[in-house]
């Protein structure tokens, strides 16, 4: 056959053999070509401009928690769900929209794609400049390596998110390929999963090195500044990558008594490429907890000095705009004693948690490690969708279609630090009869001052809980803000009730006046909460809307993509080194120093303390860190609180491989059907029959479309999914 080339192949070899980004072209094209990135690498501002090009993929399919169905499907695992996508409805809409289709397997090799696609062409994008930013001599050698270390952090940050999705992946060459060979020759097989992370921590060491700024959002007020990233972000993504390599999917499955009865390593033993090559580990190996560990150590110690954001004490009681009165948790004898950081006695757990998602935070707050932003092509509200207005209640003009399951409010804990009566008890075969006397809703004036920050006609069970539930959960009768100015003033803080019918009845907040308002509850229609329990997490108390459909999100305050947080770092820490059985010396990131690593219990409380603290509160017991099994499960539980609602939920169960007992568990929620004259029996825990899911194995990771495995001969569909039209 004629030999041809495509026009990238000098900068990264067979991209093109993987996306339909580029043209096959000729020897004569690819001379102009040359001439053009000359041109463009010589002046200042296309510079800059190929360089925020290799960014900005970084939306829609690439983001971690942006809104709601379609691409946006790791947002809802066993936590949350989302109602207004039920059914198929038509072929004007594809039926993959479902959340049912969605929780079921139940969509193809070719639905929501477009992470494939425009990770590889930022992968191109970022590559080009690589090659061709020294042409600039219009730049410094600082300036001109600092912009190079910002392309190579994205190209490897888009290896790692196609990693997290697909699984391992073709890595491209660096220096590009023979064009002369044929087509077929310059197909490329998918690396495997420990070559991948491998390539990613080393290229997000080769960034931090080449990035002179450890600090790049502090004190800077320029939107776009939030999606370039540090040295520290750097750090971060490569700890993130050692940790999910170091996971029972990728680590060998069956190690360590880890797996839950019934999980196999088949989809391991099926994932192989053409040569029969495995693709995931078939054999344990600890050290890697051990090197995700000390790669978390590396973000801890680094010069960009993270700490978890924290609000301090509110005296005044302001609940009508936001800012009650802040709720001082219970003594003790720890946290209670101390100023933070070592303790909560000068801040205030509920809005140092809530106030970091709602868009009060800003760009320099030291829990961002790294963001996509809010600005239009990263808008947490576009006009299409967003999170907020699909959790707002139907009277303040929202969707009212994102919930929370019954398993997710049982994951909460009371404020002291222990389980709530009858957590989990249908899901372990229980008639919920322990939540009986939770059923008992609380009446009178006195209601707030009693049991802050219930109102009226609420169930008992809903009172004295953890801060972070306060911030994220709309139970039923719980307060919503409404500031929109063209409605009525008498009624900005609003008990919103879930009960069946077509008013619902609303009380203020000292419960000494009730109102009727638009119906929140069952409707025949998808603007109900399937479980009768809503979200409001990333709601703000200035947020509001004029109309539902149509539009009207100008109104809605942006809100920052916490794509890496410090929270998260400190969790893995902890999480690694409680794997770890033996010790191991591991230099840092830099090779200034070396690390002691092993399942120090003083080390795990550095990584669990200050989550606990903010969240306000106690640490957990040395019975609890003594025990491998029991900090496990602690540490998934609270990454399951913590992270809630940030796409990190859907990830966790499959490199945990918990997602075939956790994600085919029957979802519970109140029972929707009753009414406001049949409270006790709203709050009875049933079965949502119209939320099914399940979980086959091939669903740990998407699968690759059939366009790219037409196009590249070596490239292997993950298993359980189909390898042709």
């Amino acid at each position: 056959m004629k030999n041809k080339f495509y026009s990238i192949l000098f900068v990264t070899g067979a991209l093109t053999a993987l996306t339909s980004c580029s043209d096959v072209l000729d020897a004569d094209k690819y001379l102009e070509d040359r001439r053009t990135l000359e041109s463009v690498f010589t002046d200042i501002n296309q510079t800059n401009a190929w360089l925020t090009q290799s960014f900005s993929f970084l939306r829609g399919d690439l983001a971690d928690c942006k809104t709601k169905e379609r691409t946006y499907f790791q947002c809802f695992a066993d936590d949350m769900y989302y109602g207004d996508r039920d059914e198929y409805r038509g072929d004007a809409y594809p039926y993959m929209e479902s959340y049912n289709a969605i929780k079921q397997g139940d969509y193809n090799e070719n639905f929501a794609q477009n992470a494939w696609y425009n990770a590889y062409k930022g992968i191109y994008q970022a590559s080009v400049f690589i090659q061709n930013i020294d042409m600039n001599d219009k730049l410094t050698l600082e300036e001109r390596l600092d912009m190079k270390g910002q392309a190579r952090f994205v190209r490897a940050y888009y290896y790692w998110l196609l990693l997290r999705r697909y699984g391992p992946v073709p890595i491209m060459p660096e220096n590009g390929a023979d064009y002369t060979l044929p087509y077929e020759e310059l197909a490329t097989p998918r690396s495997t999963y420990e070559e991948v992370a491998e390539f990613i921590g080393a290229e997000m060491v080769q960034a931090c090195e080449e990035l002179q700024s450890w600090s790049r959002f502090q004190g800077n007020t320029d939107a776009t500044a939030i999606i370039r990233p540090t040295k520290g972000a750097a750090l971060a993504t490569r700890a993130l990558a050692y940790l999910y390599a170091a996971s029972p999917l990728a680590n060998g499955q069956l190690a360590n008594g880890y797996h839950p009865a019934g999980v196999t390593d088949a989809f391991a033993q099926n994932l192989r490429n053409r040569d029969g090559q495995p693709l995931l580990s078939l054999t344990y190996d600890e050290s890697k907890w051990a090197r995700a560990a000390a790669a978390c150590r590396d973000v801890i110690e680094c010069e960009a000095h993270y700490e978890l954001y924290h609000a301090g004490v509110n005296t005044s009681d302001n609940k009508n705009t936001g800012y009650p009165k802040t709720i001082t948790p219970p003594d003790d004898g720890d946290f209670s004693t101390k100023a933070w950081p070592d303790g909560w006695m000068d801040i205030d757990p509920y809005l140092s948690y809530r106030d970091y998602f709602n868009g009060v935070v800003g760009l320099d707050n030291s829990e961002i490690i790294f963001s996509r932003g809010y600005n239009a092509d990263y808008s947490w509200h576009s006009n299409v969708d967003g999170f907020v207005t699909h959790q707002m209640p139907n009277s303040l003009f929202g969707f009212n279609s994102h919930g929370l399951t019954q398993k997710m409010v049982d994951a909460y804990y009371m404020n002291d630090g222990t389980d709530v009566a009858g957590k989990d008890s249908e899901l372990n075969g229980g008639d919920g009869s322990e939540r009986s006397k939770e059923w008992t809703t609380t009446r009178g004036a006195n209601v707030y001052t009693n049991f802050p920050p219930l109102g009226p006609n609420v169930s008992m069970q809903y009172a004295n809980r953890e801060p972070r539930f306060y911030a994220c959960v709309s139970f039923n009768g719980s307060y919503w803000w409404d500031p929109c100015p063209t409605r009525s003033n008498s009624n900005r803080y609003q008990q919103i009730f879930y009960y069946r019918g077509t008013t619902s009845t609303g009380g203020s907040s000292d419960g000494s006046s009730t109102s009727t308002t638009t119906n929140n509850g069952y409707q025949n229609n998808s603007y109900y909460l399937r479980t009768g329990i809503g979200c409001k997490k990333w709601v703000n108390p200035n947020d509001y809307r004029t109309i539902r459909d149509g539009g009207d999100y100008d109104n809605i305050v942006h809100k920052w993509e916490p794509a890496i947080r410090y929270a998260d770092i400190l969790l893995m820490y902890a999480e690694a080194l409680n794997e770890l059985n033996g010790s191991y010396s591991i230099p840092s990131w830099d090779g200034k120093k070396t690390y002691n690593i092993s399942r120090d219990v003083t080390e795990m409380k550095r990584g669990i303390r200050p989550v606990r603290c903010r969240a306000g509160l106690p640490d957990y017991t040395p019975g609890e860190y003594g025990d491998q099994m029991t900090l496990r499960n602690k540490i998934k539980r609270e990454r399951m609180i913590e992270l809630m609602g940030e796409g990190k939920r859907y990830y966790d169960l499959r490199r945990w491989m918990d997602a075939p007992v956790e994600e085919s568990k029957t979802i519970y929620g109140c029972n929707v059907m009753m009414t406001s004259k049949q409270p006790d029996e709203f709050q009875r825990v049933v079965p949502i029959y119209n939320l099914p899911t399940v979980f086959a194995d091939k669903m740990y990771f998407w699968p690759i479309c059939f366009d790219e495995l037409k196009r590249n001969k070596e490239l292997v569909q993950n298993p359980g999914w189909q390898t042709q039209d």
